[in-house]
């Protein structure tokens, strides 16, 4: 049984062809595509978040309208830059958010990647201290927000008002959203790191390291270290792993019109330098789905999750999109074994 997701970036830009033109577009879409995707029988709804670009931002408002207009998909983010982030009011807006859904808040975090703004943290006010890095911050404000939304106690009680000075928690809170945080990690050592402090784990299409082995394989070696991570440290229950892919099932003119040059062309893990460091970027899966049936299952990382998140064209409409997730569900995901 593995669940099955669609990731949306949120791009918007007028451009001949986009059915996103301006921000507008790209957030009622979203909406929309939601409870198609939900009518469709897919699991969940993610949102890609990025600042100084024309793609999805701040997400809680968004995902708020997309929880007020469904009832069963999951509602997500891979990911929030905890860079940016005040995590208390993040806790307030993630309560509520959980709440309006009835509780089918799924949250991805990170440390952040490569940006079109350079330090733009530090235009929200956000500067590490001497002798700290951003990614140092980035985990430190996710500890914040963690402890804020287990109900610990972060601000001292005013005796004049309260009648004690016990600490208070922050308001709203939403019970079992503490079970539902991710992180998302690109390396072998950070789903080390994420397994240790009881997270859920995110990996897209991208890893910022290499070791030669194809993508997928360097994947599940990373998921598999996450797991044994996450045992070792006695945690209890069973941790979610996602993955990331491209996939683009061809059955029409309009498919091939889109993607029939890329299925002829084949697609290789690309490795280049990214980061300072070497990465290795996962392939897109394009062409007849039975061809891409073959491709996915002797994708190793693929098989070790427990759900698989599709990123989507978004710019392409919701109508489109919604027939490239119904071609998948209908028939990629049937001949895989997946629900």
């Amino acid at each position: 049984m593995k669940r099955i997701g669609f990731l949306s970036f949120g791009h918007y830009q007028p451009v001949p062809g986009s059915a996103a033109r301006t921000a507008s577009d790209a957030l009622l879409q979203a909406i929309e595509l939601a409870v198609a995707a939900e009518e469709l029988g897919i699991d969940g709804a993610y949102l890609r978040v990025h600042h100084f670009a024309r793609q999805f931002a701040s997400p809680f408002p968004l995902l708020a309208a997309m929880a007020a207009r469904t009832s069963r998909i999951e509602l997500g983010t891979g990911v929030i830059d905890m860079r940016y982030e005040n995590p208390l009011y993040m806790a307030e807006e993630a309560a509520i958010t959980d709440l309006i859904s009835n509780g089918r808040l799924q949250l991805g975090l990170s440390r952040g990647s490569p940006e079109t703004a350079l330090r733009g943290y530090e235009a929200f006010g956000y500067v590490p201290a001497v002798g700290r890095t951003d990614a140092d911050d980035a985990r430190d404000r996710t500890a914040v927000f963690r402890a804020a939304i287990g109900g610990s106690g972060m601000a001292a009680a005013n005796p004049q008002m309260t009648g004690h000075s016990r600490l208070l928690a922050i308001e709203p809170q939403s019970p079992g959203l503490s079970g539902r945080i991710w992180w998302g990690a690109g390396t072998r050592k950070t789903a080390k790191w994420v397994g240790e402090q009881g997270m859920n784990l995110m990996s897209s299409t991208l890893l910022t390291e290499d070791t030669g082995v194809a993508f997928g394989d360097l994947q599940a070696e990373q998921i598999s270290i996450y797991r044994q991570a996450w045992t070792d440290a006695g945690h209890a229950g069973t941790p979610r792993v996602s993955v990331s892919r491209s996939i683009m099932p061809i059955v029409n003119d309009l498919d091939r019109a889109y993607f029939g040059r890329a299925a002829e062309a084949g697609s290789e893990d690309q490795v280049g330098h990214l980061d300072g460091g070497l990465a290795r970027f996962g392939k897109s899966y394009v062409g007849e789905p039975a061809a891409i049936v073959t491709q996915l299952e002797t994708d190793a990382a693929v098989h070790a999750a427990d759900t698989v998140l599709v990123t989507i064209p978004n710019q392409l409409g919701v109508d489109y999109n919604a027939h490239l997730l119904g071609t998948i569900v209908q028939q990629v995901a049937p001949a895989l074994g997946w629900r």
